[in-house]
């Protein structure tokens, strides 16, 4: 297998996967919050605890940017922050249960049009498409090395 085609083919995959995640999340309406306050609302969702430094990095925010969303997250009482037992310093952010309910209600919204993108889909291609992306998630996005 020749490597950089093997890159080549990876990164228009990548591509793909941006622009379904965009259609899929496009028009997600939850009580006036901005796109970039969603993007890290969802983030939160599926990897809390999460530090401000990691949803910085991740939503290629700087971190005063970042902070300012938070604070404005945390006054809706969308999310809480909590101390590291260890070090008071460090800080790690969790949806509050007003942040785990609109994000259910949000990620309900998006499994209906995953639903309707997956409708004609057969059977076997559905378990093609579940073990396609178990070893993706095992071999590239989170390898144990």
């Amino acid at each position: 297998m020749d490597k950089k085609q093997l890159f080549q083919q990876f990164v228009a995959f990548t591509a793909a996967v941006h622009q379904v995640t965009h259609e899929l999340t496009q028009n997600v309406k939850i009580d006036n919050i901005t796109p970039v306050q969603y993007k890290i609302l969802e983030y939160i969702k599926v990897s809390q605890p999460v530090t401000p430094t990691e949803i910085s990095d991740c939503q290629h925010m700087s971190l005063p940017n970042t902070s300012r969303e938070l604070r404005k997250l945390q006054e809706r009482k969308f999310i809480e922050k909590i101390s590291d037992t260890e070090d008071r310093r460090k800080h790690y952010i969790c949806l509050t249960e007003v942040g785990e309910k609109i994000m259910e209600e949000a990620f309900s919204c998006i499994e209906e049009r995953f639903q309707q993108l997956i409708q004609h889909v057969s059977t076997n291609d559905l378990v093609d498409i579940h073990q396609a992306l178990n070893i993706l998630d095992e071999k590239v996005f989170n390898p144990k090395i």
